[in-house]
């Protein structure tokens, strides 16, 4: 094969199909290239609000009617029933000693409900990533979109206002030209070998790694049902977090009878519970936790565990001459708090922005440049909270009070996207907002440092003055004791901090399908 194109897009996941389909309603020629096949395992799962009304705003804008459905639960259900996903009302957290006997599930103290959304019906999902992947792949094709998969690419090299794509399908040689590549093959990706792109540690952040796999037969915690208050939302209907010392695990649920699960850990926990050992490391893991012991006790695993050595990865380079990295190829930190879908989503939607406004246009590298400072910008800060939240697993108060720095910064962003005041939001956790970037970044520096309890509770006490700037969502509260639902009125009694009127706030609920 020999074809020329605008655009040829390597990688794909659900951010290669969907910058493919962009692309071409942009009214370029666009090549889809993947060195696999679908249906494909690929975790990656959780979705968050933020990340679904990005996705349904890009649906929107570039006529994409049949990927729109899929940023709710309830239209998911109701258009696409036989696609597999999982119901996600929230994040849920529990804290956990090693070795300990009892359960977090049922002391308040050790937990951390944050609702997001109101009921089922608007709900997030997790992404069942072998259907979804396999759908936007098809979606892609009916739209017009060649797609190449099996390519074994080798190569990239840029003469004549051409990038050229050389490597063999099928044992046949395959040369694709393009004027330009986009990158969505994830860490150490194509461009990053072919290009033999540097790679750049994260600034103070800790080695980590990851084993995971998919199970079928985990039973639900029916602990709950002990409890004598009802929470914000079937807990396991969420993205389920376990925290310990060094480490985390995640459960994810999806309607298929199965569920993801996987630990990710500092190097040195990794290698006191030898991930290397794959399933065994897995079974030894749960046997220092009780509560998830009786919840996998007939579980099986569906597949090999994987283990990701190296988890975190930031490359010395996000664009070049013809070339450019999507967000989830530029960079990746860790799982915890669903942070790479709205990375990545942000990064999709800034350039399209490009290609349909600066395309062939004397603006295009520089716009392509400011691209690539604000993707590195929104990684270094991710890494900045994930670092903090690790660096505090075995002081769950911290912790918690650090994770609901995301929780303000992400319902102010999605607040303002849905009042259609996205420049009170541009950046990913906020970052360059003028009061809260600095002081958030201020408050992680010191939880880095926070050893006393005396330092503990005075740094959460400054979290908590911090996030009242933009909080929402009632996260100040105290009352609550650590469970947060999605109430109205902590909307209409924050108005002003997005600059609202009680009348704007009500015609958001009622677009949003806030009242079922």
């Amino acid at each position: 094969m020999n074809r020329r194109y605008d655009i040829a897009v390597v990688g794909s996941g659900f951010a290669g199909s969907l910058t493919a389909m962009i692309a071409h309603r942009l009214g370029l020629s666009v090549v889809l290239l993947e060195r696999g096949k679908h249906p494909r395992f690929m975790i990656g799962e959780s979705s968050t609000p933020l990340s679904n009304l990005l996705l349904e705003d890009l649906a929107t804008r570039y006529d994409l009617p049949a990927i729109k459905p899929l940023s709710k639960w309830g239209t998911w259900q109701q258009h696409y029933p036989d696609m597999a996903c999982g119901l996600k009302r929230g994040f849920t957290f529990y804290h956990h000693t090693l070795g300990q006997s009892g359960t977090p599930v049922l002391d308040r103290s050790r937990q951390l409900l944050v609702a997001a959304s109101p009921h089922d019906r608007i709900a997030d999902t997790h992404w069942y990533r072998a259907d979804f992947d396999a759908f936007l792949v098809q979606q892609a094709q009916i739209l017009g979109v060649d797609y190449i998969d099996e390519a074994r690419l080798e190569k990239l090299s840029v003469s004549d206002g051409d990038a050229t794509l050389e490597g063999h399908k099928g044992g046949r040689s395959l040369t694709v030209r393009a004027r330009f590549v986009v990158d969505a093959t994830g860490p150490r990706g194509f461009l990053h070998r072919a290009l033999q792109l540097s790679e750049t540690p994260l600034p103070n952040y800790p080695a980590t790694q990851a084993l995971y796999s998919h199970f079928s037969g985990v039973k639900r915690l029916g602990q709950i049902e002990r409890l004598s208050e009802t929470p914000p939302y079937s807990v396991e209907d969420a993205a389920v977090h376990h925290i310990f010392d060094g480490g985390w695990i995640w459960v994810l649920r999806f309607n298929n009878g199965k569920t993801s699960a996987g630990v990710a850990a500092l190097d040195k926990t990794a290698a006191e519970l030898r991930f290397a050992d794959g399933e065994a490391a897995w079974k030894q893991l749960l046997d220092l936790l009780p509560a998830l012991k009786g919840q996998f006790a007939e579980a099986q695993s569906l597949r090999p565990f994987e283990h990701a050595q190296k988890l975190s990865f930031l490359s010395g380079a996000v664009c070049g001459d013809r070339w450019a990295l999507l967000p989830s190829a530029a960079g990746f930190v860790d799982p915890l708090l669903s942070t790479g879908f709205p990375l990545t989503l942000l990064g999709i939607n800034r350039l399209a922005t490009i290609l349909e406004h600066d395309w062939d246009s004397p603006r295009f590298h520089a716009s392509l440049q400011q691209y690539a400072v604000q993707t590195l910008d929104e990684l270094h800060a991710t890494s900045r909270l994930i670092a903090g939240l690790y660096a505090n697993m075995n002081r769950f108060p911290v912790f918690s009070a650090l994770a609901l720095l995301y929780f303000a910064a992400a319902s102010f962003s999605e607040t303002a996207r849905r009042l259609k005041k996205p420049h009170l939001a541009p950046s990913f956790l906020l970052h360059d907002h003028p009061a809260f970037g600095p002081a958030c970044r201020n408050l992680l520096e010191r939880a880095q440092h926070a050893k006393s309890e005396h330092d503990s509770e005075i740094l959460i006490a400054d979290v908590l003055r911090v996030i009242e700037l933009l909080d929402v969502a009632g996260l100040c509260r105290q009352d609550r004791h650590h469970w947060y639902p999605v109430d109205a009125e902590d909307l209409f009694r924050s108005a002003s901090k997005v600059a609202a009127t009680h009348e704007e706030i009500a015609q958001l609920l009622q677009s949003s399908g806030f009242y079922p």
